[in-house]
């Protein structure tokens, strides 16, 4: 039904892009990547590594360049980091190359799920809450530019989120091949 190869997976840190995506990825029969975790595989160092040694820049860098690599596949749910949409570039080719989903998360929600996690560099020190905001504020129009579908961030245990987010993409494909 889906009316793309590809799902694009964007949304703020700890809105569950990972852990959905794989679900999504599962139900559809399509593979699954995660951005991140593919920077870390080429590299062969966490992505915190990346950001030590190379800067923001650096990450960034790898971050596009990968993103453009992977978004030419066909057939993944690509679960991209919450950064991905800062670069023009990058929005681009999640627009054109697939149906992107934008996960939601509360500002309340996100300070839960991050809560024990120190490996995101750019929450490490100071108050976490304050950078998430700033983010947010960043970010918040840039999901709206490219998205295809919003799924809202509700606090509930990842099968119920995933089983939710597939219920509004197929209303979706559906509205879609109706029109």
């Amino acid at each position: 039904m889906n009316p793309s190869c590809n799902l694009f997976i964007v949304g703020p840190t700890g809105a569950g892009k990972t852990s959905i995506g794989r679900r999504l990825a599962e139900h559809y029969g399509l593979n699954f990547v995660d951005l991140d975790q593919e920077i870390e595989r080429q590299c062969g160092v966490p992505v915190s590594t990346v950001f030590e040694i190379e800067g923001e820049v650096g990450f960034r860098q790898r971050e596009s360049q990968l993103l453009e690599e992977c978004s030419r596949r066909r057939g993944v749910v690509l679960a991209t980091g919450a950064g991905a949409v800062l670069d023009p570039a990058n929005r681009r080719l999640l627009a054109e190359r697939g149906y992107v989903l934008w996960l939601q998360a509360t500002l309340e929600l996100q300070l839960e799920r991050l809560a024990q996690d120190r490996q995101r560099p750019l929450l490490a020190g100071g108050d976490r809450a304050t950078r998430l905001q700033a983010m947010a504020q960043q970010r918040t129009p840039l999901y709206q530019e490219i998205a295809d579908l919003v799924i809202p961030g509700v606090h509930e245990q990842v099968h119920a989120a995933s089983a939710r987010s597939i219920l509004l993409i197929d209303q979706s494909w559906q509205r879609q091949q109706a029109a």
